[in-house]
């Protein structure tokens, strides 16, 4: 999929200047990535330059302040980039169980902490969980509507804009209009029938008729009630493996970003839920009709809310583009035998359909890799997102260096690196 990328033209936001600097437990060692890179006095691009620096010149970052490192110069002046002029350079193969501490401060605003001698969740882990209803209903009760996280955003200066997104997903037509599976298969027999008695026997039963058949798919009523139902199902077998995290600061938190980004996509009226699992790893998932979880190792990583939504957006367009739902359907497919799973006059409900998924296969499509396209798309989609609800799309660009300082498939990422490109590689294509 190819996107513009004009939207990730830096645009400095009053609340990132304003911003108390996230000071680093060490000096963190970066090399200039672009062309030339001019350091200026404040964190503001309106601010004088005191010195250029040329690309791979080697530089040492201090501190962050909102989407701006300060660099410490060999002069002992100090000065400040944009993130995404510099890249830190990663600190190595970490060793199973640590985590390089980064970034100082309380949980939530930008430290990176021992979280990684929590053990993350697997596959295995997702395909055998247990459901927990409880929790699940505990994780719903801090679900927000749109009017809730709307007044949120104006307290706090989010304003929304207008961005095109030519490519996203539009909601589906659940008017009711559109015939069911079993009624088109109810036509398709009837003139099976019709051409029997007037000698098609044959026709009726060749390949020509089955191929038919197959080109008859659900309404989108059906499609839309599935992928809803989904969400809680899924949703509730990761939180029989990786517990909500006992911080409802924190849910809440997740639930007023979320939701306000929710807003901003082509499906607000997804039943938007957002949670904070006990998982050390660092990542975030996204399951069918709009339920997302970030994990207590990600959560611990974010300096400031825009970072925050960074990482929900790039969830979110997952969920609005359909991209694990539509893993699923390939999956029932392959299993049944495509002749079979469309030969059914009678698709069962929803909710049936959901629970034997589920019962099969758990919680595993979360940890399923999806088509680099969409990886990437997702990103470009977070970076419109972020821009729609008021935040510098920059803000993903510094949670992926985050990310990547950390060192060449640490123990902290090991999930996410298996289902995601390199982290080198998402911030190449954000450059271009």
């Amino acid at each position: 999929m190819r996107l513009p990328f004009r939207f990730l033209t830096p645009f400095l936001l009053a609340a990132a200047t304003l911003a108390t600097p996230a000071a680093l437990a060490a000096e963190v060692p970066a090399i200039v990535h672009k062309r030339s890179v001019e350091v200026r006095q404040a964190p503001d691009p309106g601010a004088a330059a005191i010195t250029t620096l040329r690309r791979d010149t080697r530089v040492a970052i201090g501190a962050q302040q909102g989407l701006w490192y300060a660099l410490v110069l060999d002069d002992g002046r100090s000065g400040y980039v944009r993130v995404n002029e510099v890249r830190m350079l990663p600190s190595g193969t970490e060793a199973a169980g640590t985590a390089r501490p980064l970034f100082q401060g309380n949980a939530g605003k930008g430290r990176v902490t021992e979280t990684a001698t929590v053990r993350g969740i697997d596959a295995s882990d997702l395909a055998g969980g247990r459901h927990d209803a409880a929790a699940l209903a505990r994780m719903e009760g801090y679900r927000v509507d749109a009017d809730t996280a709307a007044a949120h955003a104006r307290e706090l200066g989010w304003q929304a804009r207008q961005v095109s997104y030519p490519g996203e997903a539009k909601e589906l037509d659940t008017s009711g209009q559109q015939a069911t599976r079993a009624e088109k298969r109810s036509g398709l027999s009837a003139a099976r029938g019709l051409l029997s008695k007037i000698g098609g026997g044959a026709i009726a039963s060749a390949p020509v008729a089955r191929v038919a058949d197959r080109a008859v798919g659900k309404s989108d009523q059906e499609v839309a009630e599935e992928e809803r139902a989904l969400g809680p199902a899924v949703t509730g077998r990761v939180l029989g493996v990786a517990p909500l995290w006992n911080n409802d600061d924190a849910q809440r938190r997740v639930n007023l970003v979320g939701r306000w980004l929710a807003s901003q996509t082509s499906r607000p009226g997804l039943p938007w839920t957002f949670g904070v699992i006990d998982d050390g790893e660092i990542n975030a998932y996204a399951a069918p009709g709009g339920y997302v979880l970030v994990t207590r190792g990600m959560y611990e990583l974010l300096a400031d809310d825009a970072e925050l939504a960074a990482v929900i957006a790039h969830e979110l367009a997952h969920v609005v583009q359909r991209d694990h739902f539509e893993v699923i359907r390939r999956q029932q497919v392959r299993e049944a035998g495509k002749d079979a799973v469309m030969s059914q006059v009678n698709a069962p409900a929803a909710a049936s359909y959901a629970k034997r998924y589920v019962d099969r296969h758990g919680a595993a499509v979360l940890l399923t890799g999806l088509d680099r396209d969409a990886e990437y798309g997702a990103d470009a989609a977070a970076g419109i997102y972020l821009q729609r609800a008021g935040f510098d799309p920059l803000a993903l660009y510094s949670v992926l260096q985050k990310m990547a300082a950390l060192g060449d498939r640490p123990a902290p990422l090991a999930q996410l690196y298996r289902t995601h490109p390199p982290l080198d590689e998402r911030m190449d294509r954000l450059d271009r």
